[in-house]
């Protein structure tokens, strides 16, 4: 039997359905309701509202549940490389042998960008932030390939444009750094896996023979999975509500990589690193920290713990957790702000209040320790998270286009002034 809701208004009682997910959460449809009623929802920040179905990402944060395509993320860092997950998520399945094989080889074959890049690139200053550089550059590739414009192109040329994208990110992010700090650029190799060559035109320099550290390849690529999708998150959503308009992926991922700019969505590995070091200029002295944490009067707050939608541990947190005691080890690094990090770490696994509160540091935390770790400067985390969402950012504008979904127009309560008489500039 088909579930209902009643809502009674004006005397009037309207039925909605309620339509079940594959994992029994259930939502009430409301695409009729302003029909019948004239009534709109309103719901800030649209914590309560579904904008649409997808079969890409399951998150349960009460459970501390994440699956991609029904994969736990557990298995998935455990056994698969970034751009097998990339492959599932884009294409809801894992791929055999050939087919990743195939996947592999083409994205090597787009690594490349086009010369007249470099133009773009060297017209931005050093001091401008790597987010406004790659965000730029990737926009700028519809100018390169013209036919991303068209909505009505075959699924082959949009086949094409997925690998491009996927392939010509780790340059362009690797790019916006090497502009950051002015150094030549470093061109791709076809001969290193997706990890190792983004670090390899990362650190690389022309006068040096560099190798990348397989230690750190790893890690890297075991992050990238970790933050390859997060369901109905702000960037992907932007990214969904753009691609609705039937803009092309290249303007979708631009938009998507602004919204992970801003400081309440990717910017938070990099809030943890300026806590820690801010900490540590106070001469390490985590335990006044904690106490000022537990102060509801005092202002300062403890970045990298707790989780707006986790309401348990996160399960991304317990698998980077030990990828970051495995790279501190084998990389032996030191560096008193991560003394800081693990003390602090320490301190709250332990500490009743943060446990009551289920504030346990979250994947931000331990990202945040990894790419400084890795010599990876804290204005490039962002960047770093903008790389592992391309492939969830992908899945999710293709799977918009394919369900034809319509172009995203939220509705509003206006609150402005009713209508008033022009008054003249003379008399105003």
């Amino acid at each position: 039997m088909n579930k209902k809701v009643e809502i009674s208004f004006q005397n009037e009682k309207i039925e909605l359905p309620v339509v079940t997910g594959s994992e029994n959460e259930q939502a009430v449809d409301i695409s009729k309701l302003r029909s019948q009623t004239g009534l709109i929802t309103l719901d800030r920040g649209f914590k309560n509202t579904g904008s649409t179905s997808s079969s890409i990402t399951f998150l349960d944060g009460e459970r501390g549940i994440l699956r991609y395509r029904g994969y736990s993320i557990e298995d998935l860092a455990q056994h698969s490389s970034f751009l097998e997950v990339s492959y599932l998520l884009i294409n809801g399945q894992l791929p055999n042998i050939n087919e990743l094989n195939n996947f592999k080889s083409e994205i090597t074959n787009h690594t490349l960008v086009a010369e007249d890049v470099r133009s773009i690139l060297d017209g931005f200053p050093p001091r401008a932030h790597p987010m406004g550089v790659l965000c730029s550059l990737v926009s700028s590739l519809t100018a390169f390939y013209p036919k991303s414009l068209d909505p009505n192109r075959s699924s082959e040329e949009i086949n094409g444009t997925i690998i491009r994208t996927i392939a010509k990110l780790p340059t362009l992010a690797a790019w916006s750094y090497k502009n950051r700090v002015r150094q030549p650029i470093i061109y791709p190799r076809n001969d290193l896996d997706y990890s190792s060559n983004f670090l390899h035109m990362m650190f690389a320099l022309p006068t040096l023979n560099n190798n990348v550290n397989p230690i750190v390849a790893n890690a890297l690529d075991k992050l990238l999975i970790l933050h390859a999708d997060h369901e109905q998150n702000c960037s992907a959503s932007t990214v969904r509500i753009v691609g609705s308009s039937h803009a092309s992926l290249y303007a979708s991922i631009s938009a998507g990589i602004n919204a992970l700019w801003g400081p309440l969505h990717g910017g938070a590995n990099q809030a943890v690193i300026e806590m820690l070091e801010q900490i540590r200029n106070d001469e390490g002295n985590v335990k006044k920290y904690v106490q000022k944490a537990k102060d509801k009067s005092d202002p300062f707050r403890l970045m990298g713990f707790g989780h707006r939608v986790y309401k348990s541990f996160d399960p991304r947190a317990r698998i980077i957790k030990k990828t970051c005691d495995e790279v501190l080890e084998q990389l032996g690094v030191t560096d008193p702000v991560l003394d800081v990090a693990k003390e602090l770490e320490e301190i709250a696994l332990k500490d009743q209040y943060f446990i009551d509160r289920s504030l346990y540091p979250n994947v931000d935390f331990y990202s945040g320790i990894i790419y400084r770790a890795l010599g990876i400067p804290t204005d490039m985390f962002t960047v770093m998270f903008a790389l592992g969402r391309i492939p969830g950012w992908i899945a999710q504008w293709k799977e918009s286009r394919e369900q034809n979904e319509p172009i995203g127009r939220p509705r509003q309560i206006y609150t402005g002034e009713k209508q008033r008489d022009y008054i003249n500039i003379k008399n105003r």
